[in-house]
């Protein structure tokens, strides 16, 4: 899977899009997500991906990096439990794995891997990751 973007530029700069300030009303996630949106992408950490992943910011260019992560290991994890960036991108609308199914193709190689790792997991990660795995979308099964 090649990355076709400069890591090196913020969300903003590649969307030529200035979300601008937040403002003090604002909830610290919003103000998390219109700060990460300045952040160079290749200064991203794996809970600034699961974090704005969820929120649905920005795809074609985080689900990606996420990728690469999940690929190296299956069970990379930001702040919460092992597994957490991949519930994110378990979240993700198939709308988006159907324009994307190269990425589509290396998530369920993830999902196979992350599969056979619960048992390295201590009970409570074990059992939330495995949660998160059967919420895995039909489309996702079935290829």
């Amino acid at each position: 899977m090649k990355i076709n973007f400069d890591r090196r530029k913020s969300l903003q700069e590649l969307e030529g899009e200035d979300w601008g300030e937040p403002e003090a009303s604002n909830t610290s996630l919003v103000k998390t997500c219109m700060w990460l949106r300045r952040v160079p992408l290749q200064d991203f950490t794996t809970e600034n991906l699961r974090i704005i992943i969820d929120q649905k910011i920005s795809l074609c260019f985080l689900v990606p990096l996420a990728l690469e992560t999940l690929d190296q290991d299956p069970l990379a994890q930001g702040d919460f439990y092992a597994g957490d960036l991949l519930s994110a991108v378990l979240s993700v609308p198939e709308s988006y794995w159907r324009l994307h199914t190269e990425q589509c193709e290396v998530l369920r190689r993830v999902i196979v891997r992350a599969k056979t790792m619960l048992t390295e997991l201590d009970e409570t990660e074990s059992n939330a990751l495995r949660n998160n795995l059967k919420q895995i979308p039909d489309f996702l099964i079935d290829s």
